[in-house]
């Protein structure tokens, strides 16, 4: 099987062996665009940045082609699904490169994001808390078994809030950073304390900004492997904090585990982990390799069948904007069997049932 999704930065696919082992990839093909460094004001994407994704797009798919892989799982992250240019974008890239993107709701991208979590962490987590810092949201899930007992997507990823915050500004100055967090505070503020009634036995974190946070603050690197066991501690995360925002983008790239592509997002994704932590109460993450594109895989390998995909693909092609917002769409819950309506919008809260 085959996952491709086209993110913040890199459009990426990840193929995997489905013969009922640990579903590790066996190749990985990806192309970096960082779309979210050319969206104009309000979250358009210019014409030649779609030109760059269709393109993209088609070369990961006759790449996926060559390894038995004609038709991957794809989908769009928030950096597609906020744009007010969404149906356009979605079009080029079903016609002129042949794969329809999926956009997935953030709170659905939590639920399987918790799932891949989940899996990896295994029943000894117990009860378990997830915190995901994408480039346009930050999902957070809280569950005891297999999928979440919540889950909620805020706009509060990385990428966002270094435009909203910090633009023209490197490094951003103090002021500025106080503001930042702030509106952390009060984005999180019911979120965090739901997590803190529910005490989490363990609190897991995955995606790019949480692992290279977590090298930063001296976890070990990823050549030593996904098995190897990595954490990162609140006050060693305080700590960096305080080390990226005195620094210009091109000096946090000199740092361990900060890459140039993401050094100038990285104190902007320092902070909502930092002050995330802090709110909920949570003194030490785990750090897990496995993300939404695992859990894509795994809902397919443990469902025994893709209809779920399918009802998405097909509610994806008829989505219509409103001047309110999305138009809510019949999406199938992961929970259950039977169709229940989510408004597609980044902080709306699914609770369960």
């Amino acid at each position: 099987m085959g996952v491709l999704d086209v993110g913040s930065n890199t459009v990426r696919l990840v193929i995997a062996e489905t013969d009922g082992a640990v579903p590790l990839p066996v190749h990985t093909a990806k192309r970096p665009l960082r779309l979210s460094a050319h969206v104009e004001p309000g979250g358009r994407l210019p014409s030649e940045q779609v030109d760059r994704l269709v393109e993209a797009v088609r070369d990961v798919r006759a790449e996926g082609r060559r390894w038995g892989v004609p038709r991957p799982f794809a989908f769009a992250t928030a950096i597609v699904r906020d744009a007010p240019n969404r149906q356009e974008v979605l079009g080029r890239v079903a016609a002129e490169a042949g794969v329809p993107l999926h956009v997935l709701p953030g709170e659905v991208e939590a639920e399987l994001t918790f799932l891949a979590a989940r899996r990896w962490m295994g029943w000894r987590a117990g009860p378990l808390a997830l915190l995901d810092i994408g480039g346009g949201t930050l999902e957070v899930a809280f569950g005891r078994s297999r999928l979440p007992d919540f889950a909620i997507s805020l706009p509060l990823g990385a990428n966002r809030l270094t435009r909203e915050f910090f633009r023209g500004q490197d490094p951003p100055s103090p002021h500025r950073t106080k503001l930042l967090r702030r509106h952390v505070r009060h984005q999180l503020r019911d979120v965090a304390a739901r997590i803190r009634w529910e005490a989490p036995r363990t609190a897991v974190v995955t995606s790019r900004t949480f692992q290279q946070l977590g090298r930063l603050c001296g976890a070990p690197p990823g050549r030593f492997g996904p098995f190897t066991p990595r954490s990162m501690t609140r006050s060693d995360l305080g700590r960096a904090v305080q080390q990226l925002a005195v620094l210009p983008a091109a000096e946090r790239a000199l740092l361990p585990g900060i890459s140039l592509a993401r050094s100038g997002q990285s104190l902007a994704g320092a902070v909502v982990a930092h002050t995330t932590m802090k709110l909920m109460g949570i003194d030490e993450v785990t750090i897990c390799p496995w993300a939404l594109r695992e859990g894509v895989l795994l809902r397919c390998i443990e469902d025994g069948s893709s209809d779920w995909w399918d009802v998405y693909g097909r509610q994806t092609a008829d989505v219509t904007e409103t001047a309110e917002g999305a138009t809510p769409l019949m999406l199938r819950p992961l929970r259950g069997s039977e169709e229940t309506p989510v408004a597609a919008t980044a902080a709306s809260v699914q609770h369960p049932g």
